[in-house]
């Protein structure tokens, strides 16, 4: 039997180590802990080979508020 415990996409920590975030990308589901959430946000393209399509995702527009 395989251990599929949910892991973050980034550093491959479980929800025993790090809080994780579930996501879905193109009918997929994955998992990303609360540290690299930030990656997802401002740089996905750092989530290439890890996130299938990642390398396609620009980073956020700035905002001002």
């Amino acid at each position: 039997m395989t251990d599929t415990r949910p892991q973050c996409t980034y550093c491959a920590r479980d929800s025993d180590q790090v809080p994780l975030l579930t996501l879905r990308f193109q009918g997929t589901e994955a998992w990303i802990c609360s540290q690299h959430l930030p990656i997802l946000i401002h740089n996905p393209a750092k989530l290439a080979g890890k996130l299938p399509g990642a390398e396609n995702l620009g980073p956020t527009e700035e905002h001002h508020d």
